[in-house]
């Protein structure tokens, strides 16, 4: 139940009125659970709406009809904001689903977990799944294969993470319907709300999905109610009109309304002047006054009007009395009280009022309770009273236990008057955990202390949590801590805090979290702490690569090459310099990229490094690749896997595999490349790394494409989408669209083509992948040059160009220019465009000159040459035919430089030139690489055509 949402029933016996207002939102998801049960699918419902609107009253309401109909449905909740951590809102529901209770020891907690796996999954992989989830509730378990090959590529690990909980919940929903519960999701952290999206959309099974979060949810996700699509329904709530809200007014008064003769009794009538009003408050009912002031104050909201009564009790105005003769509550209404009682006109009057109400120890205790968080513990609060203390001569356990019994009588009484909740269960053993019911009324708390109140608060809350082992573990506390270690300006120890968190989040593969702690405790921790620093500097550039924020990644490496050098610590050195390496590859900087990567060989040697020798290795053998220096980049590449076997690494001899087969691919030893590549998805699908598996299978379906074998090409492409799709991986999802978007359209079905190539182009867009959507959209031109359709082919590669410009990938904005060259001239569209196709495939040319790349350089100049010869415009120009002349025969000295065969190089169909809106011929001619252009292989590029990977 969320702590905005929480009955009055909490504060005063008996106000718990029946729902009031909500029959239609309850009718949806009653609808939405018929069909959950009827056709075992899943739905999912989400319900929107400010504080105090009952998003979570209305969930109790529906699920405890549910009930009393017997039905069979399993229920686990979880609540974003009681958990600040990445996943927080998952480590809450799967300890409720796993029965796991506060201060469980963790032996038995782990062999809970394997037991109840082991009934649910029954023998399909147990250690695997139970790894994996695991890091969402706190515990460790044993590794695998699996684990071990993806202990050092957390981008790989969150997607096969998150595929092992949705085969988990699809798995235990075949037991019997499930309704997971989500509440205060505008309160989750991206990457719970990241896979939560995950689920809504790809889930299947007798499962109901119900959220509720406030407006602040479509803000941040203004897409939300489009996830799932047909099976998803957003309800908005909105507040009650005036007749539900007097109805509901009257529920919640109720115990004021006469029974049976006691009007005199429960309704004062004595400070009552006019005979005329007292007599008509004799009547049965409650009295309208009160029922107006509520509603006045609350304008629907369903919470305010809770509100309103608790502040009347507390006022006065109305007084509790013995019970009558059934149980039930019977209030006295004092209405003489009511004109001169401080009642609220606002929420902020509301909150002054309330506070106004406690006593000094009530106060004192609640001010503790804000200062440390939304989310408290009693042990915390024993510490805080006894902050300054000096110890007694003799310390007897009867003390603690008074003190203990103090603190605990005050906190029922908190929690009964509607101030606290207390949890079911506790993050630390031997404490008890509360929340506030109200934000606001924490807020308004922390205003009133002093400054040197709060640091003395702070400090003691900081002691503590040193010593709660449970810290340690989890990225929420350790920030927690951190947050009072800052405020007590102790900023070096904040900063610590920060980086042990951000180390927590990364193992966890919650890498934009770990980005946060790694970015604000770096700062904290300025000049100190030298080998931390360096540490956590490469783990920050590495969730910084993987996030696509190049520029700052790199930055965060050369701080740690220089930290590293100051040190001479060569083997931190050598990892610098890899890394900044591999980025200047990834943009295409490769004179730069093998400055960096030899320097690191150099210094992994001189450190004796193995594993950073082998990995330095394969990245100067990739480097040779996306050259074009075919047999070079064999000599290193194979030199790497000798090593990586060596080493017995199987992961990264399944990543050397792939990387030897990519670059006897495009030297067109098509026989070897298939045994290469078919020997890493072997040990990809026995060690259950299934994202390899997906580059396997797509760079399989690459090979049956260079050899025309279109049909094969799409089957394997095909596999890899189902892949992709089951562990929730949309970015390659999208490269695989577009790679049987590119199959489709040279094999003559350019329409197919363009259906296939606007999903792939949409789901770029959507993931702000900003590369892939440029791809995409080279891919679109290609297909609508194909059907004749210049315009907007001349469109499409335009908007590549841009695209591939911004995020500096030369290789790729060559290879885009040489396209959008091709359309231009194939347009016919006269002197003008003759002029532009001339200057785009000039601009080609000097890119893969100044990258040193010849593979494509011959590439562009065969495509040129073409141009300068058909052309209509250089018929007569002796000058044009020369130069193409010169083009074709640098081109074919390239070509045979790196024997490149021309069964290799026709890839892909072009086109001749011609007058716009002409049909255009399918035929394949020797032409450009566009699908084909190799790239560095870490998540963050992925070159056109081909998976990527991590080294």
């Amino acid at each position: 139940m969320s702590r905005e949402d929480s009955a009055i029933g909490a504060a005063l016996p008996g106000l718990a009125p029946r729902m009031i207002g909500r029959e239609a939102e309850l009718s949806v998801l009653a609808r939405a659970l018929d069909a959950v049960e009827r056709e075992r699918s899943t739905r999912i419902v989400t319900l929107v709406g400010p504080p105090g609107i009952g998003k979570s009253r209305l969930v109790r309401e529906f699920l405890e009809r549910r009930r009393k109909g017997s039905s069979a449905l399993r229920v686990t909740s979880g609540s974003a904001g009681d958990m600040a951590s990445a996943y927080g809102v998952f480590t809450r529901l799967l300890r409720a689903r796993f029965g796991l209770s506060d201060g469980m020891d963790k032996d038995a907690a782990r062999a809970e977990v394997r037991s109840q796996v082991a009934h649910v999954m029954g023998d399909r992989k147990v250690g695997d799944v139970i790894y994996f989830l695991g890091q969402f509730i706190g515990l460790a378990f044993g590794d695998s294969p699996l684990t071990r090959a993806v202990q050092d590529d957390p981008a790989q690990a969150d997607l096969i993470r998150r595929a092992v909980l949705k085969a988990f919940l699809e798995a235990d929903a075949t037991h019997g319907p499930l309704c997971l519960v989500f509440e205060d999701l505008h309160a989750a952290h991206d990457d719970s709300l990241a896979l939560l999206r995950y689920l809504v959309e790809y889930l299947t099974g007798p499962i109901l999905i119900v959220c509720a979060a406030r407006p602040e949810l479509l803000t941040r996700q203004d897409d939300w109610g489009k996830v799932g699509e047909r099976r998803h329904a957003l309800l908005e709530l909105t507040p009650l009109d005036e007749a539900a809200a007097a109805e509901l007014a009257r529920a919640l008064l109720a115990p004021c309304a006469p029974r049976g003769g006691e009007d005199a009794v429960l309704i004062d009538v004595v400070d009552v002047v006019d005979a005329r009003r007292a007599e008509s408050q004799r009547q049965p009912g409650v009295p309208p006054e009160l029922i107006e002031s509520a509603c006045s104050f609350a304008n629907g909201n369903p919470a305010l009007l809770e509100q309103m009564v608790r502040i009347c009790h507390d006022q006065g105005v109305i007084e509790e009395l013995a019970p009558d003769s059934a149980g039930g509550p019977r209030w006295r209404v004092h209405l003489g009280k009511l004109s001169t009682a401080r009642l609220p006109t606002t929420v902020e009057d509301a909150v002054n009022v309330r506070l106004a109400a406690l006593d000094h120890d009530g106060r004192q205790l609640l001010e503790q309770a804000a200062t440390i968080g939304p989310v408290f513990w009693s042990g915390a609060l024993f510490v805080l009273g006894r902050a300054g203390c000096q110890a007694p001569e003799l310390w007897g356990e009867e003390q603690s236990d008074k003190d203990l019994d103090r603190i605990n009588a005050a906190l029922r009484s908190l929690c009964d008057r509607g101030y606290l909740r207390k949890q079911s269960e506790s993050s630390f053993a031997g404490s008890d955990e509360y929340v506030f019911v109200h934000a606001k009324e924490r807020e308004a708390l922390q205003k009133r202390m002093s400054a040197a109140a709060q640091r003395r608060y702070h400090h003691a809350i900081a002691e503590w949590l040193e010593q709660q082992v449970a810290v340690r573990a989890s990225e929420e506390f350790l920030a927690e801590l951190a947050t009072h270690r800052e405020r007590i300006g102790d900023a070096v120890r904040a900063g610590l805090s920060l980086l042990d968190a951000g180390d927590v989040a990364r193992g966890r593969y919650s890498n934009a979290k770990a980005a946060e702690y790694y970015a604000r405790g770096l700062s904290l921790l300025g000049d100190a702490h030298v080998a931390r620093r360096i540490d956590a500097l490469h783990d920050y550039g590495d969730v910084l690569q993987l996030a696509g924020r190049i520029d700052d990644a790199l930055a965060a490496f050369r701080e740690m090459l220089t930290l590293a050098y100051r040190l001479d610590n060569r083997r931190k050195g050598g990892a610098a310099h890899n890394r900044i390496g591999r980025l200047y590859r990834d943009s295409g900087s490769l004179d730069d990229a093998g400055k960096h990567l030899t320097t690191a060989l150099r210094l992994f040697e001189g450190a004796r490094d193995e594993r950073g020798i082998a990995s330095t290795i394969d990245d100067i053998g990739k480097l040779h690749w996306l050259r074009g220096e075919y047999q070079e980049a064999l000599k290193w590449l194979r030199d790497a896997l000798a090593r990586r076997e060596r080493m017995g690494d199987r992961r990264s001899i399944a990543l050397s595999l792939n990387n030897l087969g990519l670059a006897l691919q495009d030297s067109g030893e098509f026989k070897q490349a298939l045994n290469t590549f078919e020997r890493s998805l072997a040990i990809r699908r026995e060690i259950s790394d299934l994202l390899g598996v997906v580059m396997s299978l797509n760079n399989l379906g690459m090979i049956a494409q260079d050899q025309r074998d279109h049909r094969h090409a799409l089957e394997l492409f095909e596999e890899a989408l189902e892949v992709a799709r089951q562990v929730g991986d949309r970015n390659r999802t999208a490269l695989i669209l577009t790679n049987i978007g590119g199959t489709l359209y040279r094999s003559g079905d350019p329409d197919e083509a363009v259906r296939v190539l606007q999903q792939a182009e949409e789901l770029c867009d959507e993931l702000g992948d900003r590369l892939g959507l440029a791809e995409a959209r080279r891919a679109l031109g290609k297909a609508y040059m194909l059907r004749g359709d210049l315009e907007k082919a001349r469109d499409s590669i335009s908007r590549a160009v841009d695209l591939f410009a911004s995020v500096r990938s030369k290789v790729h904005l060559g290879i885009a220019l040489r396209t959008l060259g091709e359309i231009t001239a194939a347009g016919g569209w006269g002197s003008a465009h003759t002029k532009s196709a001339r200057a785009y495939f000039a601009r080609s040319v000097s890119i893969f000159e100044e990258t040193g790349n010849e593979l494509e350089l011959a590439r562009t100049f065969q495509a040129y040459a073409r141009f300068l010869t058909t052309d209509r415009s250089f018929v007569a120009n002796m000058a044009a035919r020369r130069e193409a002349v010169t083009m074709n025969e640098r081109a074919e000295a390239i070509f045979g430089r790196l024997k490149v065969t021309a069964a290799r190089l026709e890839d892909e169909p072009t086109l001749p030139t011609g007058p716009p809106g002409q049909p255009v011929p399918t035929k394949s001619s020797v032409g450009p690489s566009t699908g084909r252009s190799p790239a560095p292989e870490e998540p963050s590029f992925p070159s056109p055509g081909r998976a990527s990977t991590s080294s």
